[in-house]
């Protein structure tokens, strides 16, 4: 019923930057809050950065300073400008959304993924 698609994913050099963007799409009636996490390789999922529907933002602080998340409401779409990145920073970013959707008989919560977008740093 939902989907989130996530993109802007590649190889950058330590120092580089890039920008993710996901993007929610379907029968949805309010988004409450976005954002994304990442997974590297034998490693759990943790929490990258948050924004609510009041703009309000929630860092770890292994990425404070260094990473920026927005959204555009009128697209229902949230960014990740990551910038200084280290090699460390490598993963699997997701993007996850907080929100109320069809459910296929009523409107209800909902918290949908995204399919996933791959970030390396390395030289």
């Amino acid at each position: 019923q939902v989907q989130l698609v996530e993109s802007g994913g590649g190889l950058v050099q330590p120092g580089g930057s890039l920008r993710l963007s996901c993007a929610a799409s379907g029968r949805i009636l309010s988004i409450n809050a976005m954002g994304w996490y990442r997974q590297a390789p034998g490693k759990q999922r943790e929490l990258v950065a948050w924004i609510t529907s009041g703009d309000s933002t929630n860092y770890p602080d292994s990425v404070k300073g260094r990473f920026t998340i927005s959204r555009d409401n009128a697209k229902n779409t949230v960014y990740l400008q990551m910038n200084s990145l280290k090699p460390e920073d490598t993963a699997t970013y997701y993007c996850n959304a907080d929100i109320i959707a069809y459910t296929g008989t009523y409107y209800g919560p909902s918290t949908p993924w995204g399919q996933g977008t791959q970030v390396t740093v390395s030289s």
